[in-house]
């Protein structure tokens, strides 16, 4: 992922059903949590004060911006919900189905440097 440049984990809500977003930057070498998009007040999405703005959407949810929190070892596990919750990647236009193909499964989410190489097992 080049300097500067973001993506998002997408799923849908376990009890409400609506999409919730978590957004992802590369900064100076880091993966950095930069504001998450919440469309109500469900169970578990408050927002916690001191830990990023919370903004408006105008459309009755809000976004957590300026969270900027770095994700320790630029990787955390996932374990990927079924495709009712259809955990997903999106970067810029396109979305990737994490449970399309791996539902039920750990996976790691990483922040690839531009530089390093891919590896062939990622038991991790």
């Amino acid at each position: 992922m080049p300097e500067g440049h973001g993506w998002c984990l997408e799923w849908n809500h376990s009890v409400a059903g609506f999409p919730v977003l978590d957004c992802y930057r590369h900064r100076d070498g880091r993966m950095v949590l930069v504001r998450s998009h919440l469309p109500d007040f469900a169970a578990g999405l408050d927002h916690i004060p001191g830990r990023g703005t919370q903004v408006s959407d105008g459309e009755g949810g809000y976004w957590i911006e300026n969270i900027n929190e770095a994700v320790p070892g630029n990787a955390y596990r996932l374990r990927v919900g079924s495709v009712d919750v259809d955990h997903r990647l999106v970067f810029e236009d396109s979305r990737v189905s994490l449970s399309g193909l791996a539902a039920d499964q750990a996976v790691t989410i990483r922040l690839m440097l531009p530089d390093t190489p891919l590896r062939e097992n990622h038991d991790d």
